[in-house]
């Protein structure tokens, strides 16, 4: 545990047997994984508000939370848009908006999977 100071390390080990006591999984998290930091610098760079002039927003909801919560790759939900690069685009902007889910426990790829939040 090169990252937690020595006087520290007497804190956790009491936080750890508190957590134990009450049932409680208990983790020392020292950072990131390193995808999660591109990850979210990807989503944000789409965080500016922008005119949805094809309706993309309408097209992605419908797909993904027309059938009780879908979930679906982000290249097929972005494939059964009018228009599949704008439909991309507009998947990462919900995405930072929060109106889609997606696990940051791996990299963002067309195979990773979206849902509506």
């Amino acid at each position: 545990m090169k990252l937690v100071k020595e006087e520290d390390a007497l804190k956790f080990a009491a936080a750890r047997e508190v957590a134990a006591a009450c049932g409680w999984r208990y983790s020392v998290v020292a950072g990131w994984r390193p995808h999660v930091w591109s990850v979210l610098d990807h989503l944000s760079s789409r965080r500016r508000p922008a005119r949805d002039l094809l309706g993309m927003r309408d097209q992605l909801l419908t797909v993904v939370g027309g059938q009780q919560g879908r979930v679906m790759p982000f290249s097929e939900l972005a494939a059964a848009t009018t228009v599949p690069s704008v439909g991309r685009a507009n998947i990462v902007r919900l995405l930072w908006q929060r109106e889609l889910g997606v696990d940051l426990g791996s990299p963002l790829r067309d195979s990773s999977l979206i849902w509506a939040a």
